[in-house]
């Protein structure tokens, strides 16, 4: 999976001085995750739905 020519998204809420974040990008109808402080690190690959789900889940933690 080449990552280097998607657009990758930072929360809106991240600070921008490099802090903990992940980024999000789309690829060919998955959503991919990575830690923005190691972006050539791995990354996590992800369906849509399953996003929607972590999400929920944190924000019920």
């Amino acid at each position: 999976m080449n990552t280097n020519a998607v657009a990758w998204r930072k929360a809106s809420r991240s600070s921008s001085n490099g802090g903990n974040c992940v980024e999000l990008a789309r690829i060919n109808g998955a959503v991919a995750i990575r830690d923005s402080k190691n972006p050539h690190g791995p990354k996590l690959l992800i369906t849509p739905q399953a996003l929607r789900d972590l999400t929920q889940i944190i924000k019920n933690a």
